[in-house]
C-alpha cells in the first residue's frame, strides 16, 4: 500500500516522468474512490490521488483547518520529491487547492478546481446535523441528496451515501468545520498558476455562481459548467471532466526534473 508522511495514495502512471504530476485531493468526508477510474487513470498521465489524514486508508483524526490540510499536501509532494504539481481538488479539496496556490505559488503548475468557491459556507442543518453522531445517518443522507443533479440514478447515490457513512463522524464534522472557516475571496488576485474550474449546472452546495466569481477573480482562469450533473460532477460525468482535464494539462507547459 503506498505511502508518503503518513498518507495512502493511489498511483497511476509515476513512470511518466515526461508529464507533470497531478495530485487529486477529495472532499469533505471523502477519499481518493470519489474520483472514478476515468480521472485516477486519466490516459498518458502522472495522477496521485491521496486520502487526507483521517480519510479512506489515511490514519489520523483529520484536520479542522484547510490550512492545515494544505500543509501536508504540500509535505506530501515534498516527500515525493515533487517540486512543482498541478492540484486538482473538489469541494473541500478545492479549498485546500486555493490555499496551496496561494500561498506555495512556485510550487503550484496548474489548478483545476470542481465544485469549488471562495468561500465555502456549510448549510446550518448539514452543520447540526454531522456535529451530533447520533444524528451522523440524517447528515449523510442530507448531504447525498444535495449532492446529485435531478437526472443522476439511484445507484450512484447509494454508494456515494454508503461511503460517505464509512467515514467518522468526528473527522467529517472537522471537514464541515473547515470549510465553514475558509475565506479566500480577498487573496484570488495573488493566484498565477493556469487555472480551470469545473462545475455542475446543478450544484446546490456550491452553486455556480461560486465557480464564477472564482473566474472573473482569477487571472486567466477557464470555467466549464456541465450540464445534468451536481455538487459530484466528477461522479456524475466522469468522461466529460476526464476530457476538460486532458486537454488543461496538455495545455501546461513542464520540464521533466522541475
Amino acid at each position: 500500500m503506498p505511502t508518503a508522511l503518513g498518507l495512502y495514495y493511489f498511483a497511476s502512471g509515476e513512470d511518466l516522468l515526461a508529464r507533470p504530476p497531478v495530485i487529486l485531493i477529495h472532499g469533505a468526508g471523502g477519499d481518493h474512490l470519489y474520483w472514478p477510474p476515468q480521472i485516477r487513470r486519466l490516459p498518458d498521465q502522472r495522477v496521485l490521488a491521496v486520502d487526507l489524514r483521517g480519510h479512506g486508508k489515511s490514519p489520523g483524526i483529520g484536520h479542522q483547518t484547510i490550512d492545515d490540510y494544505a500543509r501536508d499536501v504540500i509535505e506530501f509532494a515534498s516527500a515525493l520529491k515533487l517540486n512543482q504539481i498541478v492540484i486538482v481538488g473538489h469541494s473541500m479539496g478545492s479549498a485546500i487547492a486555493l490555499h496551496v496556490a496561494i500561498h506555495f505559488p512556485r510550487r503550484v503548475l496548474g489548478l483545476g478546481l470542481l465544485g469549488g468557491g471562495a468561500r465555502l459556507r456549510v448549510a446550518p442543518a448539514i452543520m447540526q446535523s454531522a456535529s451530533d453522531a447520533s444524528a451522523f445517518s440524517a447528515a449523510i443522507h442530507l448531504i447525498t441528496d444535495l449532492s446529485f443533479a435531478s437526472r443522476t440514478g439511484p445507484r450512484l447515490r447509494e454508494l456515494a451515501e454508503r461511503r460517505m457513512g464509512e467515514m467518522r463522524p468526528s473527522v467529517l464534522y472537522g471537514d464541515f468545520l473547515a470549510c465553514e472557516a475558509f475565506d479566500a475571496a480577498e487573496q484570488l488576485s495573488k493566484i498565477t498558476a493556469p487555472t480551470l474550474i469545473l462545475c455542475g449546472a446543478e450544484d446546490r452546495m456550491t452553486p455556480p455562481r461560486k465557480s464564477r466569481f472564482l473566474q472573473e477573480h482569477i487571472a486567466g482562469a477557464r470555467l466549464e459548467v456541465l450540464p445534468d450533473a451536481g455538487h459530484m460532477v466528477m461522479l456524475e460525468q466522469p468522461e466529460r471532466v476526464a476530457r476538460h482535464l486532458l486537454a488543461f494539462l496538455d495545455s501546461i507547459p513542464y520540464q521533466s526534473g522541475r
